[in-house]
């Protein structure tokens, strides 16, 4: 495809013949190509892309692959922590600020202590629950975080006369205290064992209802009135474009616990453990996977290879997308990692998932450190896996209490003697003026943060890059394809005046992808290729008679070859399948874009992957072009602004019009164009800025952001800006020829 003739020191004949041996190598055309033209799509045979199957969901099957060493994990490690953080809305990390925790209230016990707590995690946003103290025992003492999980009323939760009866008659529990009040009881035995415990509250349970059961846990339906670009609610397009959800919110409020009590003179920095059941025990593993101040993990009934979590508050955009539940729990490696499982979607742990995490342990160098064990009881943390759960932490943590523990019987405490809202100190309001109130401070704090990175040298470019690129590199959620995961097929080749016209399909083998592309090549090839990005795909490059548009016509003229592609859902992708008018989602009846894109990539990301296998196709292609361009107008810029972002090395220039586009103006959650996280990390101006040292040509003012980058890497100058009246594609190839 790409080989020069007159230009070179060759006489013509050779060049021509080097062109032909060129293509026929790179799959383009074979000696029996067909003829053809660019609207022949219908011609075009159908062919398979993985994009266009069934997606995935939270039932689907997520098994774990052990690294081959250490070095291999921790480089997969950096980037897992990394996209649970982005999925989670903590990256960059919360600022550890000193937090001014409220405790009162406190119950004093034959060994024990409990007292009320409450602080702000985010203005407005609230961590309650209780802290428990081991009485006559000298610090340091180990800290046991214990966030509940999904149990009716939280840390309120009373299973009932009947329930406690039938639980003891089946073996499930031995008192009847203990297994009435099961969360009580764990942190009591705890605070037995000589540890602190803080049992705190899941969002919308018992006290933590700043913002309610229903909006966390249920959620079902688009609400339009908080749907607006200005007034918006959690579960919204706006809010998704922030990085702003349930999961993310709860995971917020367990940084800070890790925060708070991490200050705490008392506690044993070196020890500080964290468990929790069912949804606790997402909670349990998500932040021990992210934050290495959690020494050792007992999640129960949730680490599975199977069903990853079921409710709006377990799931998030991008969380789970090539990964899972197993792998989160391999990010503990190697601290220690306990777990439990049951009768529910956890009962084959000793058998698919436990096997690859103790291969993973063991690479590790500490095969001891991870232990699972399989329980024939419904979902539960019941006081048979609490009892495993006490001897993993009296080891770990070496309390040197004898074996087997007996978790004795207590005193429960009352919902009044629990609950930290009282006359004194009121509940704060949960309704929907308040939900907007905190969503948009956090949003507004988190904005500051990323304006803080704004670049002004090397280093602080650096450091930029780091987070706002790394962000992008989890958005767009694979690295720029090998040479080897491609392999052009051939479909159609024409002979025109002055170039030939070649079609063919680019398959990536790795993904089972397949992008429709049609190079153009000049009978004279300055060594240049334009990629030009249209809406209309492929058919951009083409007036309606069949001729070149102007702009095109003048780079082939100049010796440019030049590719149009079609992305997903454009051209060739819509002759045996329609292209969708909203994002296709999963079958769940409930309206949130976590169920779907939390294991699925967004369609922006799957379209600007299209253009992740042009670039790389070119890039490997043995005639070695000088230099690969980029060109993107409408919505079809914006993608080669993000492709860019992601592999700047690779693009010599980039022209972009997004026509004013910005992602700030979604308010549906199924709008094809929803790229959460996009206006978190900066919009369209945040991917333009991180495309040095790409020149780079803008329709329109240079935001001051993409000014400082530039400066920053000492390459304004190859910024240029262009706002006049004009044609803006002539003037963009006016650019290209030029350079």
């Amino acid at each position: 495809m790409f080989q020069n003739d007159d230009q070179c020191s060759m006489d013509r004949r050779t060049a021509l013949q080097n062109i032909g041996l060129a293509l026929l190598s790179a799959g383009v055309f074979n000696s029996t190509s067909k003829t053809g033209n660019v609207f022949a799509d219908e011609q075009i045979p159908a062919f398979d892309d993985s994009r266009l199957g069934e997606l995935k969901d939270l039932n689907g099957y997520f098994p774990f692959t052990p690294s081959k060493s250490p070095e291999a994990w921790e480089k997969r490690a950096e980037y897992v922590r990394r996209q649970i953080k982005v999925a989670a809305g903590v990256w960059p990390e919360p600022e550890n600020t000193k937090i001014k925790a409220t405790l009162h209230g406190k119950v004093d016990r034959d060994d024990y202590t409990v007292e009320k707590v409450f602080f702000e995690s985010s203005p407005g946003l609230y961590v309650t629950g209780n802290l428990y103290r081991p009485k006559g025992k000298q610090g340091p003492l180990p800290m046991i975080l214990s966030p509940h999980g999904h149990f009716a009323e939280g840390r309120f939760y009373d299973s009932g006369e009947k329930r406690v009866q039938d639980d003891i008659k089946a073996g499930a529990e031995k008192y009847e205290v203990g297994g009435r009040y099961p969360l009580q009881a764990r942190c009591v035995q705890l605070a037995r064992m000589g540890c602190m415990v803080f049992h705190y509250d899941m969002l919308g349970y018992a006290d933590g209802f700043c913002l309610s059961y229903d909006l966390i846990h249920r959620f079902a339906k688009q609400r339009p009135e908080m749907s607006s670009e200005s007034n918006w609610g959690l579960f919204s397009a706006q809010a998704e474009l922030r990085l702003i959800n349930a999961l993310g919110l709860q995971t917020l409020n367990s940084i800070r616990t890790l925060d708070w009590v991490s200050s705490l003179a008392e506690v044993d920095p070196k020890r500080i453990g964290i468990t929790g059941a069912s949804g606790g025990g997402t909670q349990t593993f998500l932040l021990a996977a992210i934050d290495h101040r959690i020494t050792a993990a007992f999640p129960a009934v949730m680490v599975s290879t199977a069903m990853q979590g079921g409710c709006t508050c377990e799931n998030a955009t991008y969380l789970r997308v090539n990964t899972g539940n197993i792998e989160f729990a391999a990010l503990l490696a190697p601290r220690p990692l306990g777990m439990s499982a049951a009768d529910d979607w956890t009962k084959e742990i000793e058998t698919k998932g436990l096997p690859e995490l103790k291969q993973h342990f063991k690479m590790m160098g500490v095969p001891e450190n991870v232990v699972g064990k399989y329980y024939p009881f419904p979902h539960n943390y019941n006081y048979v896996s609490r009892a495993m759960m006490y001897e993993f932490f009296n080891q770990h943590f070496k309390l040197g209490m004898t074996s087997p523990i007996i978790e004795a019987d207590y005193e429960p405490l009352t919902r009044e003697e629990l609950s930290v809202w009282n006359e004194k100190y009121p509940a704060p309001p949960s309704d929907e003026q308040s939900e907007m109130k905190i969503l948009h401070t956090l949003a507004k704090n988190n904005a500051a943060q990323i304006k803080q990175l704004t670049p002004h040298d090397q280093e602080s470019l650096a450091e930029y890059r780091r987070v706002v690129g790394g962000a992008i590199e989890v958005m767009v959620g694979r690295s720029l394809p090998e040479a080897d995961d491609l392999e052009p097929e051939t479909i159609l080749e024409e002979g025109k005046d002055g170039y030939r016209q070649y079609h063919t399909l680019i398959k990536n083998k790795r993904y089972g992808e397949a992008t429709p592309a049609l190079f153009l090549l000049p009978n004279e090839w300055n060594r240049k290729l334009v990629i030009w990005l249209h809406d209309q795909g492929k058919s951009g490059l083409f007036e309606q008679d069949e001729d070149l548009t102007a702009p095109i016509q003048r780079l082939v003229d100049a010796g440019t070859a030049v590719a149009g592609i079609d992305v997903l859902y454009q051209g060739a992708f819509i002759q045996n399948q329609p292209a969708p008018t909203e994002m296709p989602v999963v079958k769940n009846p409930r309206e949130f874009a976590g169920y779907t894109l939390g294991y699925n990539h967004p369609v922006f990301t799957k379209q600007v992957h299209d253009i992740l296998n042009v670039l790389s196709f070119a890039k490997h292609h043995e005639s070695n072009p000088q230099s690969i361009c980029l060109a993107g107008f409408g919505i079809s810029g914006v993608r080669a602004a993000a492709a860019c972002a992601h592999s700047p090395n690779l693009v010599n220039q980039l022209a972009v019009d997004t026509g004013g586009f910005r992602f700030s103006e979604i308010t549906k959650i199924h709008d094809l164009r929803l790229w959460p996280g996009a206006v978190k990390y900066g919009d369209v101006a945040g991917l333009l800025s991180l495309c040095q040292p790409a020149a780079l040509w803008i329709a329109g003012t240079v935001p001051k952001l993409v000014q400082a980058t530039y400066k920053s890497a000492g390459l304004l100058n190859k910024v240029e800006m262009f706002d006049e009246t004009a044609n803006r594609e002539d003037s963009a190839v006016n650019w290209f020829i030029k350079g």
